[in-house]
């Protein structure tokens, strides 16, 4: 599925976030704190969006994802824009790199994708260091009665309609709001960041809870 839409993946993503999903990775960025010359595993890159986020804040980036076709996209868009990264084909259930080798560690809406959410975090927490951050850009789901029902009418009909214009591709369209909506809370996921053995862990919503930014840190000493 991934596959047939990574022509139109980063158009349909400005279209259909109205460009706030930038402003998302960017934040995502910030928390990760100074990054220059430190190193960031990105799993589920997908066409290197946030790898080039943290590349502009001269980070030593590796972007993991498992669908070359994206990774495709990937390469030439961040020789484009004068950045770096090295890009590998990979699961992010089994990342190929060593264990420690990342400051950081994150993934934007990747993680709702994988055959086992825990099981992908607990990957990230591998191939992090002792002290490390791993970070995780998920959608999530508005409360509040008018903006969970305007969301979820959105979500439903409107974004489906315009992802199968753009896309032609009615299944991947479906698939999106069909499992943003089956995604647990801030809350429930930040218990899975605490299950993997992570520490200091946190949430922040964004855009009223459109999305949502999670981290937590690798413990000093395992």
């Amino acid at each position: 599925m991934f596959a047939r839409i990574s022509g139109r993946y980063d158009l349909l993503n400005r279209l259909l976030s109205l460009g706030i999903d930038r402003a998302w990775r960017n934040t995502t960025v910030e928390a990760a704190g100074p990054i220059e010359g430190r190193v960031v595993v990105d799993a589920c890159c997908g066409t290197g969006d946030l790898s080039a986020a943290f590349a502009r804040h001269g980070a030593h980036v590796v972007g993991v994802d498992f669908t070359p076709e994206m990774l495709q996209r990937a390469r030439p868009k961040l020789a484009r824009s004068g950045e770096s990264a090295v890009f590998l084909h990979g699961d992010a259930l089994a990342l190929p790199v060593r264990s420690g080798i990342a400051d950081v560690a994150s993934v934007a809406f990747g993680v709702r994708n994988l055959a086992d959410a825990r099981a992908g975090l607990a990957e990230l927490a591998r191939v992090t260091r002792p002290g490390g951050r791993v970070l995780v850009l998920e959608f999530t789901t508005p409360r509040g009665a008018i903006l969970g029902r305007l969301y979820r009418f959105y979500f439903t009909r409107v974004l489906p309609t315009l992802g199968r214009l753009v896309s032609r591709d009615v299944e991947a369209y479906q698939y999106l709001p069909r499992t943003v909506l089956a995604w647990p809370s801030p809350e429930e996921f930040q218990r899975d960041l605490e299950a993997v053995g992570l520490t200091e862990c946190g949430f922040r919503p964004l855009t009223r809870g459109i999305a949502c930014l999670h981290w937590g840190r690798v413990p000093a000493a395992r």
